[in-house]
C-alpha cells in the first residue's frame, strides 16, 4: 500500500540564492561560496532527486563570488547527470544573472527583471568630508600605486584607466559564460545584450535571457508530476553558531555595516527594489 503511495513520489531540492552577492567579509546577509558550499552540495546529494531548483533574487555584486557558486553548481550538474532549473524573482541581474546562466533553463515571472551583463564597482569618496572635518590624511607606501583608489584621497585619471581595464577583463568572462550557458538560444544580433541594460518578462523570453514563464512549484510538477514537492535546503547551524548569531544580533552596529547596508541598497535600488 505505501509503495504505490510513494511511487510517484518525487522530491526537487531547492537552493535558494536571495541578496547581493559579495565577499566573505562584507555584505554579510549576502551570497558568498563560504557560506553555500555545504548547501549546494547537500542539494546534489539527493540521489533520487529528478532536478534541481535554484530560486533567485540577487541584483549582483561580487564577479568572483559569482563565477565560484555557478561554477559549483554547474560542475556538479554535470558529474551527477542531473538537469538544473534556476527561477527568478524580483531580479536576476549582473551577477545574479551569472547565477541563472549555471541552469541549464531560465523561467521568469512576467514582471522579473532579468540581464544587466555588464561591470560596476560601486564606492564613495571622502576627501570634502574630511577638508570640511580639518583632518589631513596620511599614507605612507612602498609602491607607487599601493593606495590605488582610495576613497579618502582624490582620484587619479590613471586609476580610473586602470580599474576600466580590469572592468573590460571581467565583462568579457561575464558574456562568454553567458553565450556557453544560452548557446543559440541568445539573439546576438541585439547588439543592447551585453551592455548592462535588463529586460523584463516576454522581452527577455525573446532575446533569449530566460526560456519561458513559470513558477518553481507548478513548472516541477508539470515536469514531474503532480506529487511532486519542492525542498528548500538549508544549512543547519550548530548550537555555536547559533550563539553568536544571536549575540552578532544585539551588538551595536559599527560604521562598516552601515556603509554595506548603503551598498547593498544600492544595487537593488538600480533596478527599483
Amino acid at each position: 500500500m505505501f509503495g504505490k503511495i510513494f511511487k510517484n513520489y518525487k522530491e526537487v531540492p531547492v537552493i535558494k540564492l536571495s541578496g547581493v552577492i559579495g565577499q566573505g567579509g562584507s555584505l554579510r546577509s549576502g551570497l558568498n561560496m563560504s557560506n553555500l558550499d555545504k548547501i549546494i552540495e547537500k542539494a546534489f546529494s539527493f540521489k533520487k532527486a529528478p532536478a534541481i531548483a535554484l530560486l533567485i533574487n540577487s541584483p549582483g555584486g561580487s564577479p568572483t563570488q559569482s563565477s565560484l557558486i555557478a561554477s559549483k553548481i554547474r560542475s556538479l550538474a554535470i558529474k551527477n547527470k542531473i538537469k538544473v532549473y534556476a527561477f527568478v524573482e524580483d531580479v536576476a541581474a549582473s551577477g545574479g544573472y551569472w547565477l541563472a546562466c549555471a541552469a541549464d533553463e531560465i523561467y521568469i515571472d512576467e514582471n522579473s527583471i532579468v540581464g544587466s551583463i555588464g561591470v560596476i564597482s560601486p564606492g564613495f569618496g571622502f576627501v570634502q568630508m574630511l577638508k570640511k572635518l580639518g583632518i589631513e590624511r596620511r599614507v605612507y607606501t612602498s609602491g607607487k600605486s599601493k593606495s590605488f583608489l582610495d576613497p579618502f584621497k582624490a582620484i587619479k585619471q590613471e586609476d580610473i584607466k586602470r580599474l576600466k581595464g580590469i572592468q573590460e577583463q571581467i565583462h568579457k568572462n561575464f558574456i562568454k559564460y553567458v553565450k556557453k550557458s544560452r548557446g543559440n538560444k541568445i539573439k546576438l544580433k541585439d547588439k543592447n545584450i551585453f551592455n548592462g541594460l535588463f529586460w523584463i518578462g516576454d522581452q527577455a523570453i525573446k532575446l533569449g535571457l530566460a526560456d519561458s514563464i513559470g513558477h518553481i512549484e507548478s513548472t516541477m510538477k508539470k515536469k514531474y508530476g503532480s506529487k511532486t514537492k519542492i525542498r528548500f535546503i538549508e544549512q543547519k547551524k550548530s548550537f555555536i553558531q547559533k550563539r553568536f548569531s544571536s549575540l552578532a544580533n544585539t551588538k551595536l552596529i559599527d560604521s562598516s555595516e552601515i556603509i554595506d547596508a548603503l551598498e547593498e541598497k544600492a544595487y537593488w535600488a538600480r533596478f527599483g527594489l
